[in-house]
């Protein structure tokens, strides 16, 4: 079965139990809707893969969370997709990336756990003045991981971590032209003009929906950079590795812990996937 990847074939699947053996997929899962830049990327890249896609919504946003309560969402949200039949996983989300990723794979280590990370090294290849902003949310910066990328790879230049609290959480409303949401990113965004960075690291999968906004914020001669692409093409390294032989049945799944409405709202306008029906997961 052929698929576009601009207009893919959805199918709402049920939290519940089904007959039968269930379809070899991938899951994928943020906080909320900001995973949906990284499932456009795995729907280019491998276009006849079966994709489930978990917004965890009700529970939103992990950046201001604790570490046990963001291992304990991202373990319980992996079972769920491990019994819808995910053979491997993308971790859709920095700050569960950061802080949950490696319970993951010592829970389950033969099951193939994909995450993603501020790519601050790239961006250090990137900058042309040597001073680099990363916008993340307040958990990923205050992380281990993060600060061990920065003492990997940042060593030689100025780097300024920008915490942007609340951003997701407008961006989660759906509303991406609001004046709330343009005053907030004019907020986080000003430092870093200050501090005359060339180069900004969006290190949170939610803020490519408002890339234009934060683009516009911190001037055209500033380089954004995000990592979904290079996330994706692990990921298809790590299936066709898997040998796994798919029916063609190449649907991407949506659901929400919460409302379902502003990620089947989102994935129709900042994706342009006009036929996407989104469903609640209880889990």
């Amino acid at each position: 079965m052929t698929t576009s990847t601009s207009a893919p074939p959805f199918a709402p699947l049920s939290s519940a139990p089904a007959a039968g053996p269930r379809v070899p997929c991938i899951g994928v899962f943020d906080s909320g809707v900001g995973g949906l830049t990284v499932l456009k990327a795995l729907r280019e890249q491998l276009p006849g893969v079966p994709l489930h896609y978990v917004a965890d919504t009700a529970h939103a946003p992990y950046g201001d969370r604790s570490s046990a309560y963001i291992v304990e969402r991202s373990v319980r949200i992996a079972e769920h997709l491990r019994h819808l039949g995910a053979r491997m996983a993308v971790v859709a989300c920095n700050t569960a990336t950061a802080h949950a990723v490696q319970a993951m794979r010592e829970r389950w280590p033969d099951w193939p756990v994909v995450g993603i990370e501020p790519g601050v090294k790239p961006a250090v290849a990137a900058t042309r003045n040597g001073r680099i902003g990363v916008m993340a949310t307040t958990a990923t910066i205050a992380s281990r991981r993060f600060e061990q990328l920065v003492e990997a790879h940042a060593r030689d230049v100025q780097l300024i971590s920008q915490p942007c609290p609340g951003l997701v959480s407008l961006i989660e409303q759906g509303d991406l032209r609001s004046a709330e949401l343009g005053d907030l990113i004019e907020r986080y965004c000003a430092p870093l003009r200050e501090a005359g960075v060339d180069t900004v690291l969006l290190g949170c999968t939610h803020y490519p929906l408002v890339q234009s906004r934060i683009q516009a914020a911190l001037g055209e001669h500033v380089t954004l950079l995000n990592i979904e692409d290079a996330v994706a093409r692990q990921a298809r390294r790590v299936w066709e590795g898997l040998g796994i032989a798919t029916s063609g049945d190449a649907t991407v799944a949506l659901e929400s812990t919460g409302d379902p409405t502003p990620l089947q709202r989102l994935a129709r306008e900042a994706l342009g996937w006009s036929d996407v029906v989104a469903t609640r997961a209880v889990t």
